[in-house]
């Protein structure tokens, strides 16, 4: 009687694999997740083991040939600065984001700019559109480049063999969930495809020192879709944020092997296409020429990154019960803040309502911001403009008093660069002089009131 091939049941979330379906992954703790998972079909299996045969030859560290692994532009700034300084040869970067946010046009651009500056051409795999329709994307981001080779293929083994043929400089594969193994007994984007193609691709890679950036999907909650394997199996995992109603997008890297974490590529997302941001000030700053009560800009830090935002408050007599409305800023630490206010400088707002945004759909969610949210606010309730070319830095405790922060320095220096005149800093916070800002340490909030608020 023939063996029947045994069956499992993988989590898609976090890759936990029973022998029998339940409703519960028990690792995770998440409902519905569990799939079906199918090995493929093993070959005979000769008589005797396998002779042990070493499939590489041993080789020093120190005579490795250090040139097999020298980065290459991608020929978008901000996408080097993610990944480190630009792409390793054999490197596997997954780029995931939410639908419409901007993704293929980012890795559609990419393409045409390394087709332009590369010999070897650059193959675009399109699983989800046509050929037609990639077309019409790339002549509106003006991407059409007859070096950049394009494909609609959703089978695995027609990708390697257009791989094959054509020995690409760089492979984009859009998406990684919508590629089909004719060798695996399942649905596309189950859990054993996208683990059967992605080790596919992986292998693909490093065979053959070429650069592959795969599109992946998100689910609701916005973790990629799939199995958590998929993570595991590439080198560079970035995510594309963006807020569908603000132009700005953002790269992180939340994982890679070749470089930092902890930096943040900014692009603007326009009908021609998309484009880097190497300074986006513009997006999160107002008018400063003009000075209105209830503003305040403060440093935040994405990453290793400083980014200027505007918090803007109004505070104004309600027609009925008291509301507390807030954009862009952490709803909890407002909070904190009017209670702050009211009970350490006797600012009435605890019958007004309170609204607070940031400008540009930026975040200001970090405790550093807690300084130019209070001024801010303060500013608002009592009708009086923050003197000009201000900028404020701290965390605000329940006391009053202004703590420390982190990064102080860069932000600083990025507050110089912006044009700021007058930065209020946590007391002992010693930090270097910057050309053209006076830096004025503040030891609580009442302090930080005096002196930016005209009496």
């Amino acid at each position: 009687m023939a063996k029947k091939s045994a069956v499992s049941f993988v989590c898609s979330d976090c890759g936990w694999t029973t022998g029998k379906w339940v409703g519960r992954c028990q690792s995770c703790g998440q409902w519905g997740t569990m799939e079906e998972f199918r090995p493929s079909p093993a070959s005979p299996s000769r008589s005797g083991p396998a002779p042990l045969t070493p499939q590489s030859t041993l080789q020093p560290i120190t005579e490795v040939a250090p040139s097999a692994s020298e980065r290459t532009t991608s020929g978008v700034g901000e996408l080097d600065r993610v990944l480190g300084g630009g792409l390793v040869p054999g490197a596997v970067i997954l780029l995931a984001g939410e639908p419409g946010v901007g993704k293929s046009t980012l890795l559609l651009d990419v393409g045409a700019k390394m087709a332009r500056s590369h010999t070897p051409p650059v193959l675009y795999i399109s699983a989800e559109e046509s050929a037609s329709q990639v077309r019409l994307r790339a002549e509106r981001i003006g991407a059409m480049c007859e070096n950049l080779k394009i494909a609609a293929d959703a089978d695995l083994s027609s990708m390697i063999a257009h791989v094959e043929e054509l020995r690409p400089s760089l492979l984009i594969v859009d998406s990684v969930q919508t590629i089909i193994d004719t060798q695996v007994d399942s649905a596309a984007g189950s859990v054993s495809q996208v683990r059967a193609v992605t080790s596919a691709l992986v292998h693909l890679a490093k065979s053959r020192n070429l650069p592959v950036l795969l599109v992946g999907h998100v689910t609701k909650d916005g973790s990629i879709a799939g199995p958590r394997v998929l993570e595991h199996l590439v080198d560079v995992v970035c995510q594309f944020d963006g807020d569908r109603h603000s132009r700005l997008r953002m790269v992180r890297a939340v994982k890679n092997r070749y470089g930092p974490t902890d930096e943040v590529g900014c692009f603007e997302l326009v009908d021609e296409g998309i484009n880097e941001l190497p300074d986006p000030s513009g997006l999160f700053l107002s008018d400063r020429a003009r000075t209105v009560p209830g503003t305040c800009v403060t440093i935040t830090l994405e990453g290793r990154r400083p980014m200027p935002v505007e918090i803007q408050s109004l505070a104004v007599s309600p027609a009925g019960p008291p509301r507390r409305t807030t954009s862009g800023v952490d709803s909890a630490r407002v909070a904190m803040m009017v209670a702050v206010l009211q009970s350490r400088l006797g600012i009435d707002l605890d019958r007004k309502d309170i609204f607070v945004a940031t400008v540009g759909g930026a975040r200001a969610a970090e405790p550093a911001t807690d300084l130019a949210a209070a001024l801010s606010l303060a500013s608002a309730s009592l009708d009086l403009p923050l003197a000009p070319g201000v900028l404020a830095l701290g965390e605000v405790s329940l006391t009053g008093e202004i703590r420390p922060v982190i990064g102080l320095e860069q932000r600083l220096s990025e507050a110089s660069r912006l044009g700021f005149t007058r930065a209020l800093v946590p007391a002992g916070a010693n930090v270097k002089k910057k050309s053209g800002l006076d830096v004025l340490e503040v030891p609580d909030l009442a302090a930080a009131t005096r002196a930016v608020l005209p009496t």
